[in-house]
C-alpha cells in the first residue's frame, strides 16, 4: 500500500521537476511513510510513497522492468499475486523480487491492459511506457483505491489524493457548484467526479490512456450484479457462500506484517473476524469504537463477539468533543463534503490501530451491497409490488421493514403507507429504488445558489450503463449503491482515506469478485428479501454468538449537528460569521443562515434528518473551502512545524533513493 503522484509537463526544466514531484509526494506522505522514490524522463515525473507490507526489503517504487522500458507506481495490494506469479513464470517471465508490484508490471508486459481483468485486488496504478511515451492510469473494479487527474496550463497531473496538486506551480483549487449540487443530492461524488472544478477521478474499473495531448478513458470491466441462479439446496448455498468468503479472507491475510480486524459487533465484521481467527496462526487483534452517547454505542455486541472468538480486543471511546475536535483533520483527508460525521471516528480509530503497531486491517464493507443488507432493498421490493398487495399484506410488510427501529409503530406505518403509495411508480428514469432517499438531497441542494436539476448526472450515469435497463429493480438498487455510496463514501471518505491518514490499509473480503458473484447467485432465491442476509446467517449459525445472528441490524452512526451545537468549536465561525460565510461564493447565504440559526437554537429532537445532513454538508464544505481554496499552500489541518519536519524527512528519503528510483 502506498500513494502515487506525478505529472506530464514539458515546461519544468532543471531542478524544477525534482522539486515539484518531491513536494507533491510530501503532501501524501501519510499514505506511505516507510519509503519514497521518483522517476524522471522526457517530460514526465512520477513517484510513490510506500507503506511496506509485501516484500518489505525489495519492493521499492517506482519499479521498472530490467530493460527500463516500463515503469510502475502501484498503490494498493494484489491479493492473487502468488497465483499470477506462477502463471507468468510458466510463460517465461522472470522476477527479481517477491513483491506484488512486480507481478502487476510483468502482467502488464505480458498481457497489456487485458491483465486488469485478472487482478483480484485494491489498486490505483500508473504505468509509463518509455518507448511509446504513453501513460496508463487504472483503478480497481470496486473503487477501493483512489486516483485523480487534472489538466493545468498544458500539464497533466495525477495523484492518489488531490491535495498533492497544491505543490504544482500555479495550481489552484476551486469548488464546482454543479458537482456540489450532485454530491448534496446523491450523498457522494459520482464515479468520475470530485467537488473541485477541473479535477476528475478514474472511475471504478476504469483505464485512462494518455498519449501526448490525447486522453482516452475506457472501462476494462463493467460492474455485474447478476449471476446464474445457484442450483443446489439452501444448505448447499450456505456452504458455497461460506467457502467463497473463507477463500477471500485467506487471500487478504497474505502479508509480511500483522493483520488486524475492525469489529463493529454486527454480522459482517463478526464473520470476517471468525474466518480470520480460523485461518491465522496467532491470536487475532480486533479493534472497534464505542460511543459515550449510548444511542450510537455497540460495545456490548463487540465484546460478546471478541470473547466468543478469543480475540485480543481493543476499543476506542469516542465522545462528541472528539468528533468536533478532529472534524477539520478528517475533512482534510476526505477531500469531499460529507453528509454525516461517521467518518471522524474511523479517522481516530485508524490512528489508534497504527499506534498499536498494525498496518493492515480487515473490515466488512461491501456485505450489505452484495447480500442485500440495507433497508433500501426491502423498500424497493415492497414498493415494486405495492399496488398488487392487499391492505393487510401492506401492513404486514411494513411491520417487518425496519427491524432496527425499535420505536417504529402504527403512526410511522400510516405515514409510510401514504409515502409508498405516492412513490409506487417511477418518477426519475432508472432511479426508482433511490427516489425516497434522494428527497433529503433535494433539501440540501437548497444551500447552493445554483440549483439546476441535481439528478441530471446520475440520470446520465444509469442511462448510459450497458445492460442497466435489463436489471430488476433490486439489482438496479445494488448497481447504484456500488457505483455511488459504496465507492464514493464508504470505501473512501469513511474507509480508505481515514485509514491511510494514519498509514493503515483496509482490506474488504466481501468485495472479492467471487464473493460478489456468489451473493448474486443466491440473493432472493431462498427468501423473500425481508429476512436480512438469511444465507449468511445460515452459513455461520453455531459459530458466532446467537445475538450476532438475531439482533436487528444497527447502522453505524455517530453524533451529528448536535455535537457542534454543544461544543461550539472555533471553526464554527466559518458558518456563524457573515463575513466568513460570504466567502463561500457557491452557497446561498440566506438559506444557509436560516439553517444554521435553526440548528443552533432548536432542541435536538426537533431537528430533522435532512436538516442534520444539510448542516454537516454545509460545515464540511466550509472547512474544505478554507483548507483547499483559501489555503494556497495546501497545509490543511497540519501545523506548519510538523509540515516542515515531514517535508524534510521525505526529501531526505527521496535523495537517498534517487540512484535506484530515478532515471
Amino acid at each position: 500500500m502506498c500513494g502515487l503522484a506525478g505529472f506530464l509537463s514539458s515546461e519544468l526544466q532543471g531542478d524544477a521537476a525534482p522539486q515539484v514531484i518531491t513536494s507533491m509526494l510530501s503532501l501524501i506522505h501519510h499514505r506511505g511513510p516507510d519509503e519514497a522514490g521518483y522517476y524522471l524522463d522526457d517530460g514526465i515525473a512520477m513517484g510513490a510513497v510506500r507503506l511496506s507490507i509485501i516484500d518489505i526489503a525489495a519492493g521499492s517504487q517506482p519499479m521498472s522492468d530490467p530493460a527500463g522500458r516500463y515503469w510502475i507506481c502501484f498503490n494498493g495490494e494484489l491479493y492473487n499475486h502468488i497465483e499470477l506469479r506462477d502463471e507468468l513464470r510458466g510463460l517465461g517471465r522472470t522476477f527479481r523480487t517477491h513483491s506484488d508490484t512486480e507481478v502487476v508490471l510483468q502482467a502488464w508486459i505480458q498481457w497489456g491492459p487485458a491483465c486488469l481483468t485478472r487482478f483480484n485486488g485494491a489498486f490505483g496504478l500508473a504505468i509509463r511506457d518509455a518507448a511509446t511515451g504513453e501513460l496508463f492510469l487504472a483503478r480497481d473494479r470496486y473503487g477501493k483505491r483512489p486516483l485523480f487527474y487534472a489538466d493545468h496550463s498544458g500539464a497533466f497531473l495525477f495523484a492518489s489524493e488531490m491535495k498533492a496538486f497544491h505543490a504544482f506551480p500555479g495550481f489552484r483549487f476551486e469548488l464546482d457548484p454543479r458537482e456540489l449540487a450532485s454530491i448534496f443530492a446523491v450523498w457522494t461524488p459520482l464515479p468520475d467526479r470530485t467537488p473541485f472544478r477541473g479535477i476528475r477521478q478514474i472511475p471504478v474499473g476504469g483505464l485512462l490512456t494518455v498519449r501526448g495531448g490525447q486522453r482516452t478513458l475506457s472501462t476494462y470491466e463493467e460492474l455485474r450484479v447478476d449471476a446464474p441462479p445457484f442450483t443446489g439446496s439452501e444448505e448447499d448455498a450456505a456452504a458455497f457462500v461460506r467457502e467463497e468468503l473463507r477463500k477471500s479472507v485467506e487471500l487478504r491475510l497474505r502479508s509480511d506484517v500483522e493483520v488486524g480486524v475492525y469489529l463493529s459487533g454486527g454480522l459482517d465484521s463478526s464473520i470476517v473476524t471468525k474466518l480470520a481467527t480460523d485461518l491465522s496462526r496467532s491470536q487475532v487483534r480486533t479493534f472497534s469504537v464505542e460511543f459515550q452517547d449510548k444511542t450510537f454505542d455497540e460495545s456490548s455486541s463487540q465484546r460478546a463477539v471478541a470473547e466468543h472468538l478469543g480475540t485480543v480486543h481493543s476499543s476506542l471511546a469516542i465522545s462528541s468533543a472528539d468528533i468536533v475536535e478532529n472534524f477539520p483533520s478528517a475533512v482534510y483527508h476526505a477531500e469531499v463534503p460529507a453528509f454525516r460525521t461517521a467518518f471522524v471516528p474511523m479517522y481516530l480509530l485508524s490512528r489508534h490501530v497504527r499506534d498499536a503497531g498494525i498496518k493492515v486491517i480487515l473490515s466488512g464493507e461491501g456485505a450489505d451491497e452484495a447480500f442485500l443488507g440495507y433497508s433500501l432493498f426491502r423498500e424497493t421490493l415492497l414498493r415494486t409490488s405495492w399496488n398488487d398487495l392487499s391492505d393487510e399484506e401492506k401492513a404486514a410488510k411494513l411491520g417487518s421493514l425496519y427491524p432496527e427501529l425499535g420505536h417504529f409503530g402504527p403512526g410511522h406505518r400510516k405515514h409510510l403507507t401514504g409515502l409508498f403509495s405516492q412513490f409506487s411508480t417511477e418518477r426519475l428514469p432508472g432511479l426508482f429504488s433511490h427516489e425516497l432517499r434522494y428527497q433529503n438531497g433535494r433539501f440540501a441542494v437548497r444551500l447552493l445558489k445554483e440549483r439546476d436539476e441535481p439528478f441530471g448526472d446520475v440520470l446520465d450515469l444509469v442511462g448510459s450503463a450497458p445492460d442497466y435497463a435489463a436489471l430488476s429493480p433490486t439489482q438496479k438498487a445494488q448497481w447504484l449503491e456500488y457505483k455511488t455510496l459504496l465507492a464514493g463514501y464508504l470505501l473512501s471518505t469513511q474507509g480508505e482515506r481515514m485509514g491511510l491518514a494514519h498509514s493503515v490499509e483496509n482490506r474488504c473480503p466481501f468485495l472479492d469478485p467471487a464473493v460478489v458473484r456468489a451473493a448474486a447467485s443466491v440473493n432472493l432465491k431462498y427468501d423473500d428479501g425481508f429476512q436480512e442476509k438469511a444465507i449468511l446467517k445460515k452459513a455461520f449459525r453455531g459459530e458466532l454468538p446467537e445475538s450476532s445472528l438475531t439482533r436487528p441490524k444497527q447502522p453505524y452512526r455517530a453524533p451529528g449537528a448536535a455535537a457542534f451545537k454543544e461544543q461550539r468549536p472555533d471553526y464554527m465561525e466559518l458558518l456563524l460569521s457573515d463575513a466568513e460565510l460570504g466567502q463561500l461564493d457557491c452557497v446561498d447565504p440566506v438559506f444557509a443562515r436560516k439553517l444554521v440559526n435553526k440548528v443552533m437554537s432548536t432542541p435536538d429532537p426537533e431537528i430533522s434528518t435532512k436538516e442534520d445532513q444539510a448542516f454537516v454538508y454545509l460545515l464540511s464544505t466550509a472547512v474544505l473551502h478554507h483548507q483547499y481554496v483559501l489555503d494556497r499552500e495546501g497545509r490543511g489541518s497540519a501545523e506548519p512545524e510538523s509540515r516542515m519536519e515531514i517535508r524534510t524527512a521525505v526529501d531526505h528519503r527521496l535523495s537517498r533513493l534517487s540512484a535506484g528510483g530515478t532515471r
